[in-house]
């Protein structure tokens, strides 16, 4: 497969994506099963960097491969990273679009296919894929946007990882990612995960009742349906198992 198969799978995620429902009320922050993931997200991020040694953010270097309308880069500088350090990809011309609007001029975005991308192998420290590969339905352009970033991280860097692992059966146009699907996109990277996130229909439900009870329900693992992970590029970490 070459450069026409990827056209082609990416002109089938500007279709997928055209056919959501646009600013779906599900993910907005108003509602409080989004805000509760969203902020068991972050927190899941920092203690991630704080365990691996990333304790200072501003001095790393992170690409995020997908960065929709720049929310994921508005946490990043929150938390710490500086936007000259920042960068984004995004395919969607509406969603670079927005990106643009609202994220620091200094903080450089690249509008277009990642494949095509002109980013310099081993420039990144972290390169950041958040719910992207389950919206990518062609396992070899998966593999090959795979690679791209793995070329992309230097050294002792990583890849960080979050995607969903189920599949949803209302909706044909995404597919969970497996950890064992992860290992094998990244058969080099030495692979620390965990899993996280209440499934986003019982948090809906349960949050209908009381937001207190996100917790209560997250607490069992079987109900957790993303994948956090951390791929590092290079000796130096453990391969650990999901709990």
């Amino acid at each position: 497969m070459g450069k026409h198969d990827d056209s082609a799978e990416a002109q089938a995620v500007h279709e997928r994506y055209a056919r959501r429902t646009p600013n779906d009320a599900r993910y907005s922050l108003l509602d409080p099963a989004a805000l509760l993931a969203a902020q068991e997200r972050q927190r899941a991020m920092l203690r991630l960097f704080a365990r691996v040694g990333c304790t200072d953010l501003a001095a790393l270097r992170l690409l995020e491969v997908g960065c929709g309308g720049g929310g994921n880069l508005l946490e990043l500088l929150r938390m710490g990273f500086v936007p000259e350090h920042l960068c984004g990809i995004e395919l969607l011309p509406e969603r670079f679009a927005q990106a643009r609007r609202v994220l620091p001029s200094a903080l450089a975005l690249i509008e277009g296919d990642a494949l095509q991308a002109e980013v310099p192998p081993q420039s990144q420290d972290i390169v950041l894929a958040a719910t992207v590969f389950s919206s990518l339905l062609d396992d070899a352009f998966q593999q090959r946007l795979a690679d791209a970033m793995w070329r992309w991280v230097k050294p002792g860097g990583a890849v960080l990882w979050y995607d969903f692992t189920f599949d949803n059966p209302r909706n044909a146009d995404v597919r969970g990612v497996p950890l064992a699907r992860v290992r094998s996109l990244f058969p080099h990277g030495q692979v620390q995960a965990r899993r996280i996130t209440l499934a986003p229909p019982i948090a809906r439900a349960v949050c209908g009742a009381h937001p207190a009870l996100y917790g209560v329900f997250n607490a069992l693992p079987m109900l957790r349906t993303h994948v956090l992970a951390w791929i590092v590029k290079g000796a130096g970490a453990e391969r650990s198992s999901l709990r």
